[in-house]
Formats: C-alpha cells, structure tokens, sequence
C-alpha cells in the first residue's frame, strides 16, 4: 500500500519525528503541491517550497492518519474521524493558523 502522507520517520498512522502521542493522527494538505503532510516541519523539510495553508472551505484539506479518510475542515472541526472515530490531538489548534486561512 502507498502511504497517503508524507513525513520524517512515520508509522503506519502517519504519526512523524515531530508529533507522535496517540492523538497526532492528522496529516494536512499544502495548498501548492497538494500533498498530505504530518505536520509543516516534515513539509519544510521534504519540499522546496514553505507549506502554505489551504482555506477552511478548500475541498478535503486533512487527512485521518488511522483510517485514511479525507476530511473536510468541519469535519475535522468536531475532534474525531467521522469514519473510525478515532480522537485527534486537542493542541492541534495552537497551529490552526499554519494549516488553514480563513478560521
């Protein structure tokens, strides 16, 4: 199976070098190159472009690293996949202004 997101030593739930509890299951599209990211470090590191973030209402701009279901921004809103219901990181939204324009 490809793996659907990108990043620095990840496990098989897309969890990388920089965030790894758990609840770090989130992978986050960047608006250029359109790829899945485990977090804008990885990106920054793996690209040769800065992540840029993807406005709240961008088509499926987050990703659930447990059951690779694409998500919308309100989805994602909610703490948990609609899909498997597994939790997501509550302190993902110290950084929602590095992945999305608009919230």
């Amino acid at each position: 199976m490809t793996m659907k997101i990108n990043g620095l030593d990840l496990d098989r739930a897309g969890r990388c070098r920089h965030y790894h509890s758990e609840l770090d299951i989130v992978a986050l599209k960047c608006e250029i190159c359109q790829k899945y990211y485990a977090c804008y470090q990885c990106h920054d590191s793996l690209e040769n472009h800065h992540f840029q973030a993807n406005d709240i209402e961008s088509d499926k701009p987050v990703l659930c690293g447990n059951c690779m279901t694409y998500l919308s921004f309100s989805e994602y809103q909610v703490g948990t996949c609609p899909n498997c219901l597994h939790r997501f990181n509550p302190n993902c939204r110290k950084h929602h202004s590095i992945y999305f324009k608009g919230d």
